[in-house]
């Protein structure tokens, strides 16, 4: 090693780095480049890093972020274990992702402080973990801290054995004790001298928490039963006896905007005719939107609301947020016919498609909560507030009264006295106040939201985390599918079409997905919800776009699925293949989180599969799947919003709905346009031309052998469970066809 080298030989505390490991950092920094700029407060004169660690050479961001920490970090994998077994050390790992806020905190307090670092180095193995690239950690351990009788969240900090079981954890430590917390430094310490005294005695812990884990974790046999409607019925009560009836969403202090399904409020109205769960649905959708949760300028939504009005939100926005929410906001257009609705929709995927999209189609996952102040410091929600000079110096003094007063701008502000915009006032009541006309007030409103995002463009934006997942992009593909076909956007469409494509080509090696993209290269392992999201998406696309590639992918994707991760004795998916690293359990996961489980989004593509196909095989498994969770979906029916849905569309049955055009370029906007604008949750969908490209389509979907243009007209047919009423080419006829709904029982 040159005795240029920028790479210390060893860290705070640490053994030495191998020569070959030093040769290995010294050309990842090397590639970099000049314009390289170290995220640590450790430089030299020259802004150099003082500290290289192993994560240099990973292609995570979030693992990035930490590659010049004074810490000894390793990735997760053997040599960290090995290591540890070697040394007779603990293994201390720390579990966040890249817009993590708190993340972010304890890095600069403690990660990035020589002196904790090496005390960390001198008696443990430092591990860091993505989250996002490896769930499968994350949620075991996640699992075990919460058997230890603490909160979750993130940072996720715990203490393994080399055996990789855990006997301690935590979240956020501070670096000093204080607020009831206590500090890193002393839980190392006490953990250090526990372990040397009595390693034994923490091992027997780990040992007998993770089988005990494992049992829940892992599921138990199919116990029978299957759904019901008392099942909706119950989950729907327990929804309405937790809601907020002035502010949406659940009574909570802090508040998620997955915390109330919406869409699964939305199908319980329409077959139950409970006007109480739109109610509910529309409440929470024209809160969120009208609060700071969503980004007034730039359209989407951030993370979640740390207030009960949903003004004050962590201010990372993260891909499947926007993915779920444009869809929630699209159906409830279709149910009630607000076009304020379908707005949301189109500036949430509009906003995707500006700021979020990969120049080859790919959706990056997230956008971090802070950014750079004028003090070059970086502050939570600075790029997304204002001050009213500040808005006055964009829009001028005659517009800021107005202008301030529909976003709520105030001198004393919400967020250390700058204010997070809204629109809580009437358009009506804020011209009425101002002795404007609504539509003069509409436009001058328009041109300052437009001069607002252009002078808000030019202060530092958020990090973007530009990796590409292909679990998140399965979501955001139907999401711009779904809404492509309902609001005749054929720019949508093809949004999904060119995603679907990048992730079919560029994150798959030998027929099974890769999770991660980054860089130029595909990574793995793929999980259970990457094949299930990936699967909806491509469903969804083979509706908005015609296309029998997608339909044969989503059937392909789903062999792989049934083969490498299929319960086969208890029903249901595990979260890992059946060839994936062993941890202590294989997760079988069922309860939602920020995003619906895998088992969930599996068991509606199983469904839709049945139908599309008529290959009853797909129908048994989705019944097994609901015969594995089933104990679980009765006692907490809450934590399953997404599987409600996949319930709801078995108990309803599919509507197969076909729409035959006499030629390719045959009209079939009048026909189209019913189902735009129709609510029908459960259902198939699929629009072909006579000839070849029929034949290509019934190879796929056997229900359409024999369909044909009646009249050389747009003809459609409505079918249920194989059996079609009578085609019809009349747009009245079809919507009545549509509209008819099987009563919850």
């Amino acid at each position: 090693m040159p005795a240029s080298s920028r790479i210390p030989a060893a860290l705070p505390g640490a053994l030495p780095f191998p020569q070959a490991l030093r040769a290995r950092l010294e050309g990842a920094l090397e590639a970099h480049g000049a314009a390289y700029r170290p995220r640590t407060r450790n430089l030299s004169e020259a802004g150099a890093p003082l500290y290289t660690n192993r994560l240099l050479l990973e292609t995570s961001p979030y693992l990035q972020q930490h590659a010049h920490n004074p810490v000894n970090w390793y990735p997760w994998g053997d040599e960290a274990f090995d290591t540890a077994r070697e040394l007779g050390r603990p293994v201390f790992v720390s579990i966040g992702y890249s817009t993590c806020h708190w993340c972010h905190v304890m890095e600069e307090e403690s990660f990035d402080d020589p002196e904790t670092a090496a005390l960390l180095n001198a008696h443990f193995i430092a591990v860091k973990v993505d989250r996002e690239t490896r769930p499968d950690v994350d949620a075991l351990y996640m699992s075990a801290l919460q058997a230890m009788g603490q909160g979750g969240g993130w940072p996720l900090n715990v203490w393994l054995t080399p055996e990789r079981l855990p006997f301690y954890g935590g979240t956020y430590f501070p670096p000093d004790d204080g607020r009831g917390r206590t500090s890193l430094r002393r839980v190392l310490e006490m953990i250090h001298a526990r372990y040397r005294e009595d390693p034994e005695s923490l091992a027997s812990l780990a040992r007998q928490l993770s089988a005990a884990l494992a049992r829940g974790l892992e599921g138990a046999a199919a116990a029978g039963g299957e759904p019901s409607g008392a099942m909706l019925r119950n989950a729907a009560a327990s929804y309405a006896a937790l809601a907020d009836d002035q502010w949406g969403g659940l009574r909570q202090r802090i508040k998620f905007p997955s915390s109330l399904p919406v869409r699964f409020l939305l199908r319980f109205q329409r077959r139950s005719g409970e006007t109480w769960a739109l109610d509910l649905a529309t409440l929470a959708l024209e809160k969120m939107a009208a609060g700071g949760l969503r980004d007034q300028l730039g359209g989407g939504f951030h993370r979640y609301a740390t207030d009960p009005r949903w003004l004050v939100p962590h201010f990372e926005k993260m891909l499947y947020d926007n993915a779920l929410l444009a869809v929630a906001y699209l159906e409830a257009w279709q149910q009630t016919g607000r076009e304020d609705f379908a707005q949301v929709t189109r500036e949430t995927l509009d906003y995707v498609v500006r700021e979020m999209t990969a120049a080859e189609g790919g959706f990056y996952s997230a956008t971090d909560a802070d950014s750079l102040g004028p003090e070059g410091r970086p502050e939570e929600g600075r790029f997304f507030t204002w001050t009213p000079a500040e808005v006055e110096a964009v829009v001028g003094s005659e517009a800021a009264a107005v202008v301030n007063a529909w976003f709520g701008v105030t001198p004393q502000g919400d967020l250390d006295g700058r204010s997070v915009l809204r629109t809580w006032e009437s358009l009506d009541a804020l011209a009425k106040r101002f002795a404007l006309e609504p539509d003069a007030l509409r436009a001058r409103l328009e041109q300052a939201r437009a001069a607002l995002y252009a002078a808000r463009a030019r202060r530092t934006p958020p990090l973007r985390d530009d990796k590409i997942l292909a679990e998140w992009n399965g979501l955001m593909i139907s999401a711009f599918a779904r809404a492509g076909l309902a609001l005749a956007r054929p720019d949508y469409v093809a949004a999904a079409r060119r995603a679907s494509d990048f992730v079919l080509t560029r994150m798959r090696a030998d027929d099974r997905l890769q999770r991660v993209f980054h860089g130029d290269r595909a990574a793995g392992p793929a999980f259970a919800e990457d094949y299930a999201f990936l699967i909806s998406g491509l469903l969804d696309v083979y509706e908005a776009d015609p296309d029998p590639r997608w339909l044969r992918e989503a059937i392909a994707l789903q062999g792989v699925l049934d083969t490498h991760y299929a319960d086969a004795g208890g029903g249901g998916y595990y979260r890992v293949a059946a060839d994936h690293e062993r941890l202590f359990a294989r997760e079988k996961p069922g309860q939602d989180g920020a995003v619906p489980s895998a088992n969930s989004v599996a068991a509606m593509n199983l469904l839709r599969l049945a139908a599309f196909t008529s290959e009853d095989a797909y129908a048994e498994r989705a019944v097994r799947l609901f015969a594995a969770l089933h104990a679980q979906i009765e006692q907490s029916p809450t934590a399953f919003g997404e599987m409600l849905l996949a319930i709801d569309f078995w108990l309803e049955g599919a509507k197969e709905v076909l729409l035959v055009r006499p030629h390719p370029d045959s009209d079939a906007t009048p026909m189209l346009d019913v189902l735009r604008t129709t609510y029908l949750p459960n259902r198939i969908f699929a629009l072909v031309a006579e000839g070849a490209q029929l034949e290509a389509h019934a190879a796929l979907t056997p229900l359409l052998h024999d369909k044909r243009a009646l009249d050389g007209k747009v003809t459609a047919y409505v079918c249920e469970d194989r059996m079609c009423r009578f085609p019809t080419s009349d747009p009245a006829v079809f919507g009545e066809q549509l509209r008819r709904v099987k009563a919850l029982d």
